[in-house]
């Protein structure tokens, strides 16, 4: 809406009701709760298994698992601020979001969200160290830097989307504001307003780009001088363990960024509005399903790692 009346009132806070995906026929709503609870017990085992398996396992407390486990815990994260509130939706018919709640939600929902694409930069940066300087691994990726490059990662989410959440949240809105998502999305936000929403949609499309594209080109970066380095080793053996060291992150890289794809085609081409809700609760849903699953079936460490696990914890309880 851009600058029409608001029906508000002085003494309460606005309510905001979930539409959800409009088109969705009231008989599917049970199948589609199934769908999603499924994914989301998948998002909390098999990131929950990571996270158990690294910390464990001693042959796993490497530069790269630590910032895996990180990886793991903002996808448990990210899907827990949006995925309990759609099921309930779904199931219930709990439309309503207090404005608190909602705004905690969207603050949430896009802190994890760049904190998952910061992390991908620096496990890409991670991987560049480990093929390109070999030698100087040990000393430039110390525990302590690696906390510091997560801790970096972790504040910088956390700050970048507090002004265009806290500018929304000073937006005129309706005593009962219908939002036309799934969850608190900003942009969807921003669009149930009676305010002019000019500015907020472009400041969240400046915050997007730079979370999106930033990231995306230190890591097309960070493979450039990997595949050159790569290149420059002249046996096919030694070329082939270097790439099959960083397949696992690229899986993930290009997991991610096609969901954000997806997103993005749904919300600027000239689709119905149900495209752009499904593209957003794909890119909400999909990196963290893929990523105990890329790295279980391909990772070797990762496996025994979680195979030694299994076998002490059926020791166990045999001993039991």
């Amino acid at each position: 809406m851009d600058g029409t009346a608001c029906n508000v009132s002085k003494d309460s806070s606005p309510l905001f009701y979930l539409v959800g995906i409009p088109s969705l026929q009231e008989f599917l709503f049970v199948p589609v709760f199934f769908v999603f609870l499924f994914f989301y017990l998948l998002i909390l085992a098999g990131n929950t298994l990571i996270l158990v398996a690294v910390v464990a396992e001693p042959s796993l407390h490497k530069p790269m698992y630590f910032f895996l486990i990180n990886l793991s815990a903002l996808d448990i994260l990210l899907t827990t601020s949006t995925v309990p509130k759609m099921l309930s939706l779904l199931l219930l018919g709990d439309h309503f979001l207090s404005f608190p709640a909602c705004f905690l939600q969207m603050y949430l929902f896009h802190s994890f969200s760049c904190s998952e694409a910061f992390i991908l930069v620096v496990m890409a940066y991670d991987r560049y160290v480990a093929i390109c300087r070999p030698l100087h691994y040990p000393v430039l990726m110390t525990p302590q830097t690696n906390a510091a490059l997560a801790a970096i990662a972790w504040l910088t989410a956390l700050l970048l989307p507090i002004p265009a959440v806290v500018q929304t949240s000073h937006m005129a809105f309706d005593n009962i504001a219908h939002i036309y998502h799934c969850f608190c999305d900003h942009l969807a936000v921003v669009q149930a307003s009676c305010s002019d929403t000019t500015s907020q949609t472009f400041m969240g499309f400046c915050i997007a780009m730079v979370v999106s594209f930033l990231p995306l080109l230190l890591v097309l970066l960070s493979y450039a001088r990997i595949l050159a380095s790569v290149l420059h080793i002249s046996s096919r053996e030694g070329r082939s363990k270097a790439f099959s060291t960083c397949s696992s992150h690229l899986l993930l890289v290009g997991t991610y960024y096609s969901s954000i794809a997806i997103s993005y085609v749904a919300y600027r081409a000239d689709l119905p509005l149900d495209f752009h809700i499904v593209g957003n609760v794909v890119f909400a849903i999909l990196t963290p399903v893929l990523n105990p699953l890329i790295y279980t079936l391909r990772n070797k460490d990762v496996k025994t790692g979680i195979a030694k696990m299994a076998c002490l914890w059926v020791r166990a309880s045999g001993d039991l």
